[in-house]
């Protein structure tokens, strides 16, 4: 975790370790498909699950400070899609690392979940992520070596849920199941193709029904078919309960958000909010 006095190049990249679905022939996942969400309580009007106030990350000092964002104010309503978008450089990815307890910003508040995660240290962070937050990656970040239910298994293991092996595995299935992949779980990723190895990212990140998941980039590096289908899990996701932060280039998938950040030279620039939300 970059600390004060590093000296980055641009936006440090978020790193971390998310319905029975149909697929087409051509292997694009049917949406229309999909399982019905879990049933979950509908989020409570008006109640925000982040709150960011004046919420600054710097490295460096001096002349050689380089600024990721500055005076960054945002509230994100529980059950919410949130798109951040913006050009390279802009903030985004500082700011979903902050949002993920990846980083710690330089000043500022920022609440989760009623926690101040600002206020903590490097090892309390750590496990209030993994008990809080799922994260998909561009890049997918699945461990090679370890199957597509392994991958999702992990992420139970490192909440620190305690749960038994047989349980962990047990969800770890049915996990991928939702998304589409439960004849794959024995599928090493260098078995899988893009689309398939970025659905069982979102398994992973959904897998302990986490309030929160931030997704950065995570149809980057998809075709548009699959990119789709990736997102419109992550809204399955929002709409069963949990709150998704999307990081994205995508202006399409932005514009399908209930909200969406514009950030320009580490400010939030703008807010749109369509819907209602």
């Amino acid at each position: 975790m970059p600390e004060p006095g590093d000296n980055p190049t641009s936006d440090p990249p978020v790193r971390s370790m998310s319905w029975d679905a149909g697929l087409s022939h051509d292997g694009v996942m049917n949406t229309t498909a999909l399982l019905t969400p879990e049933p979950a309580a509908p989020p409570a009007a008006g109640t925000s699950l982040i709150d960011a106030r004046d919420l600054t990350r710097i490295w460096g000092k001096g002349n050689a400070a380089q600024v990721g964002i500055t005076g960054v104010d945002l509230s994100v309503q529980r059950g919410d899609v949130v798109a951040v978008i913006g050009p390279s450089g802009s903030g985004k990815s500082t700011l979903g690392a902050l949002l993920a307890g990846i980083d710690r910003p330089t000043s500022g508040s920022l609440v989760v979940g009623g926690t101040r995660i600002d206020q903590m240290k490097q090892d309390q962070l750590a496990g209030w992520r993994g008990a809080n937050v799922g994260i998909v990656f561009q890049d997918f970040h699945l461990l090679p070596t370890l199957t597509a239910v392994e991958n999702v298994e992990l992420a139970i293991e490192l909440s620190g849920s305690g749960i038994g092996r047989r349980a962990r595995r047990n969800a770890a299935g049915e996990a991928l199941h939702r998304v589409g992949l439960g004849g794959l779980a024995r599928k090493l990723p260098a078995q899988m193709s893009g689309g398939e190895q970025q659905r069982v990212g979102v398994a992973r990140a959904m897998v302990t029904q986490p309030p929160l998941i931030v997704a950065d980039e995570p149809t980057g590096a998809l075709d548009q078919a699959n990119g789709h289908a990736v997102f419109e899990l992550l809204v399955g996701l929002a709409r069963s309960g949990s709150t998704v932060v999307v990081i994205t280039h995508d202006l399409a998938l932005a514009g399908a958000a209930d909200r969406t950040v514009s950030m320009i030279d580490g400010r939030i620039a703008d807010v749109t909010v369509r819907g209602g939300a």
